[in-house]
């Protein structure tokens, strides 16, 4: 993703989720923010036939964006935070392959659990995250605002967990690593506006 897909993530947004979606204020301060890994989907404007999943390699202005998803990364768990894609190219696996490309990309930047929030009643969702391994770990009541629905918690393991004390260095102290295996439970919210995941966003 580049700045110059804003406008129309932003534009996305509005469609998607009304007076609830992401502004495109909110969007520009997140992409801004450290840590954080965005994905678009996009028809290039040279290719109107050809998918292509883009980091931000070029500038894409004048591209068609059809989905978008990002995670925040800092070293601990990752946290999705957003997948959406346009409903007039829902159905179609864009949802799912910008998904498993965020699961690489946060397993080759070394973190070893992906969390997300999504609401209880969305299957479409649900049945998404449970094809790729995500199992719910956690109930958040009341969660999403205004509808007042509540969210599961689920998570999805990306490498190797170790728990209790891990093998240590020679001449270095073991480590107690399960002290530092966060639950979804008391993480801080991690956005400036209400995170929103793909509970809203059917694939």
């Amino acid at each position: 993703m580049t700045e110059a897909d804003l406008d129309q993530v932003a534009r996305l947004e509005a469609d998607l989720f009304g007076a609830g979606g992401w502004s495109r204020a909110v969007l520009e301060e997140e992409f801004h923010a450290p840590a954080r890994h965005y994905l678009v989907d996009v028809i290039p404007a040279n290719d109107g036939a050809n998918d292509d999943v883009d980091e931000g390699a070029d500038d894409g202005a004048n591209d068609t964006v059809r989905g978008y998803a990002g995670y925040w990364y800092d070293g601990d768990d990752a946290e999705l935070m957003t997948v959406g894609v346009g409903t007039a190219w829902q159905n179609q696996g864009i949802a799912g392959r910008l998904l498993d490309q965020l699961l690489a990309d946060a397993t080759a930047d070394g973190a070893r659990r992906m969390l997300l929030e999504v609401r209880t009643d969305n299957e479409p969702a649900l049945a998404v995250y449970r094809r790729r391994g995500f199992e719910r770990i956690g109930l958040r009541r009341r969660y999403y605002q205004p509808e007042n629905k509540d969210a599961y918690v689920m998570a999805v393991q990306l490498g190797e967990r170790i728990v209790g004390f891990a093998p240590a260095a020679q001449g270095q102290p073991a480590q107690d690593t399960a002290a530092q295996d966060r639950t979804a439970q008391n993480q801080p919210a991690q956005t400036p506006a209400q995170t929103q995941t793909m509970q809203e966003r059917k694939d």
